[in-house]
């Protein structure tokens, strides 16, 4: 079984694996350790990952980006509309209620909700680690910003479903890399807390973590986020100064035209990047619109001037993380940045300046987070033995309850689950009922969520209630903050009071009392009586919804595979007619074919390159896989010719040095063969010789056969016949030598000491081990 973590990123995605006592993490099909987190719409078939990469341009309305800023959003939210929108080229529409996209695929137009762009791209993710583990991928562990809301949640695990993986969990990325960092450290102290910030800056969103670490266990003290801040800040930052400069340089106005707006915005990341490491970098775009190209240099210095205003906010989210933790800045024993963005020194330096010491980066910035969740995937796993150690996360938005007024209680609503409240965590609630009622779920303080998001979570119908003897019966209601800060309510049931007389022995009497009889008293017990149904409505797709858009994806799935192996068989036809033409027009194969069907076979050669251009441009697998079969039947055979012309030399060559090593062996007056018999010596050299007037006479054959005809003999004969000569010599040869026959012991005069004890005789027996 395989136990993947996935860290589901904005830009990029990276993948690790639990296996040989580590954690790996899984290259794609180009070698990359991170695949782009994209999915690309084309007329034949879906591309995603790395192929979508180079789609981008070329296919620029048809492929999607920011696949994480889309989970669980609705078409009209402000944010979606605002800010989002301007970094997804494709065109956003409402599928359904949820956010999706209107693209070109298989030369018609379809809608994709988020929810399966998502489950689209994790398939991709999981059919990526099958290849490498070239096992079946199913349980995982995904990560999520710790400031996704329930909504958010469920679309990454209805994605996950539909996608075919079993997400043993959604853990919060900095837990995870908080996880990644405690589990491997053998020094944590027993008593005293070690407080580690943890900082992730990514592409679109920056997180703070403050956790204090104990010998096996990590805590998470206290979170905060800036849900809009990122990498992508700092490319806009380039983006505007450089679309001023080229539009007063150049008189062209990138915001006019959404590809050139893109491909300045893709120079201007990589600007980014080069500057992190140098103090300036050129910037270069060829044909950017209206066929001109621009370029210009930018220091870093003028960068950092320029994202002045975008820097300040790097201190707002450290500020508000160690006010949640109740720790103070001198209780702070180190800072962990990671995430792509963190690489900009600026951003560094001012997360240095304020905590007063330097940030380190033991951590991989890039890998940090998709290490910790394999490892967290491990530790739920069955099959893994992972060193003990708790991880106590923790809930960001306070969630509460409410329901309608009854005449037994006045109060309509309660806060369940509280800011820092521990994850998973479960608390029973009691009500009292005559009938049926409603629970509901909401975020206690809308105003701190994502601008958009729904404060509604869930609603809970508890049925089946009845009075109990004329009374409302007395509820119990199980709610669940579940292991991936999802709520749930898990389950209800009634209760009733039952009074029972207890006997209560007295005290034993003092000497001279009289004994006292027991004493009876009734205790109050509660008892569980029944289960209630509980019929629960959350913002998660219903079942028949997910098994329809499994099926789809499948379908999909399967319809890119088909044209996958179309396009590669047919480029393996189209590869066989250049590679065979050229080697039997004056190449290596032109002396082994022959000479009466060379011409025909060059000629339908030439008339399948043509066809491969004309109609058969859009034939199918099987066809492209028959019209190879048939060449291969001429071609084949004049293959298999040149290849015995060029192993059978070697195969001679090999099988000449075995007679001569093992001739040499049998003659030879060496000591270590004197306990072979002669005649059996004589025996290996006349096979020996056997051996090699066969190889002579057989290459003495072949030497009159001409190339393009079958061959007489054939490398694997020769290494047959080497095979069978070692097979007779090495018994023989290699027969071990009889064991020294025991001293008699022999005595001189009085002295009964054995002679094998002298000093002579202990030098003779060590030069015969020698």
């Amino acid at each position: 079984m395989s136990v993947v973590g996935i860290d589901f990123g904005n830009l990029n995605s990276v993948i690790a694996v639990a296996r040989n006592r580590g954690i790996d993490v899984i290259c794609n099909e180009v070698s990359n350790r991170a695949t782009p987190s994209l999915v690309s719409f084309g007329p034949k078939q879906r591309f995603i990952g790395e192929s979508a990469k180079t789609q981008e341009v070329s296919n620029f309305k048809n492929t999607v980006s920011s696949l994480k800023r889309l989970a669980g959003r609705t078409f009209q939210d402000q944010e979606v509309q605002e800010i989002e929108k301007q970094y997804i080229n494709a065109e956003l529409v409402d599928v359904h209620g949820q956010v999706g996209v209107k693209v070109n695929y298989l030369g018609e137009q379809q809608t994709f909700s988020n929810v399966q762009l998502i489950a689209m791209y994790l398939t991709k993710l999981k059919e990526t680690t099958a290849q490498e583990l070239n096992a079946p991928v199913s349980d995982c562990v995904i990560t999520v910003p710790g400031w996704f809301t329930d909504i958010q949640r469920r679309a990454i695990l209805d994605a996950s479903v539909i996608a075919g993986l079993n997400c043993l969990r959604l853990v919060n990325d900095l837990t995870a890399t908080a996880l990644g960092y405690g589990i491997t450290k053998t020094d944590l102290p027993e008593d005293k807390p070690k407080n580690v910030v943890f900082c992730d800056i990514g592409h679109s969103s920056y997180s703070v973590s403050v956790v204090s670490f104990v010998k096996g266990q990590l805590t998470v003290r206290g979170t905060a986020y800036d849900r809009h801040f990122g990498g992508r800040n700092f490319d806009q930052v380039i983006v505007e100064r450089l679309a001023a400069e080229f539009k007063e340089k150049y008189k062209i106005d990138v915001f006019s035209n959404n590809k050139a707006l893109f491909r300045l915005r893709t120079a201007a990341e990589k600007c980014k990047k080069v500057l992190s490491a140098n103090p300036q970098s050129p910037v270069n775009i060829e044909s950017i619109m209206d066929d001109k190209d621009v370029a210009t240099v930018v220091n870093r210095t003028d960068f950092e001037e320029w994202a002045t205003e975008t820097l300040v906010r790097v201190e707002e989210p450290l500020k508000a993380a160690l006010e949640a933790s109740g720790l103070t800045l001198e209780d702070i024993d180190s800072v962990e940045v990671v995430g792509g963005s963190t690489r900009v020194p600026a951003i560094k330096n001012a997360i240095s300046k304020f905590f007063g010491k330097e940030v380190s980066t033991t951590l991989n910035q890039d890998e940090a987070v998709a290490r910790g969740a394999a490892l967290q995937c491990a530790m739920l796993s069955p099959v893994f033995k992972v060193r003990e150690f708790r991880v106590h996360d923790v809930l960001h938005y306070p969630i509460k309850m409410t329901w309608a007024a009854t005449p037994e209680e006045e109060e309509t609503e309660i806060v369940v689950f509280d800011k820092n409240n521990s994850i998973p965590s479960t608390k029973i609630l009691t009500f009292h009922r005559r009938e049926a009622f409603d629970l509901e779920a909401y975020y206690a303080y809308p105003e701190e969520l994502p601008v958009g998001i729904n404060p509604w979570v869930g609603r809970y119908t508890i049925k089946n209630v009845e009075p109990v003897n004329g009374d409302a019966a007395q509820i119990k209601v199980k709610a669940r903050l579940n292991i991936h800060g999802v709520v749930s309510v898990d389950a209800a049931y009634t209760v009733e009071e039952k009074i029972e007389e207890v006997e209560e022995k007295q005290s034993s009497p003092k000497e001279g009392e009289e004994a006292k009889p027991p004493v009876t008293k009734k205790v109050k017990k509660l008892v569980k009586k029944a289960d209630l149904p509980v019929v629960t409505g959350t913002t998660s797709l219903s079942r028949p919804v997910l098994e329809e858009f499994h099926e789809k994806e499948s379908s999909m799935h399967a319809a890119d595979k088909l044209v996958h192996d179309t396009e590669e068989k047919k480029n393996a036809l189209e590869e066989y007619v250049y590679e065979m033409r050229g080697k039997l027009e004056g190449g290596a194969y032109s002396d082994f074919i022959d000479p009466s069907i060379k011409e025909k076979f060059i000629s339908e050669l030439n008339t399948m390159e043509d066809w491969l251009y004309d109609e058969g441009e859009d034939a199918t697998k099987s066809v492209y896989v028959a019209k190879l079969d048939e060449l291969k039947k001429t071609g084949t055979p004049v293959a298999e010719k040149y290849r015995e012309s060029e192993e059978r030399p070697r195969a001679a060559r090999f099988l000449t040095q075995a007679i001569d090593q093992i001739t040499r062996e049998a003659m030879s007056s060496d000591d270590k063969y004197s306990h072979i018999p002669a005649h059996e010596k004589q025996d290996v050299v006349d096979r020996a010789d056997r051996a090699r007037r066969w190889l002579d006479e057989q290459l003495a054959k072949q030497a009159k056969v001409a190339k393009h005809e079958t061959p007489l003999v054939f490398s694997r004969d020769i290494a047959k016949e080497q095979e069978a000569l070692y097979a007779f010599a090495n018994p023989i040869m290699n027969k071990p030598k009889p064991a020294p026959k025991p001293t008699e012991p022999s005595t001189d005069g009085d002295n009964d000491t054995p002679m094998a004890e002298t000093g002579e005789e202990e030098k003779k027996s060590e030069m015969d081990i020698d």
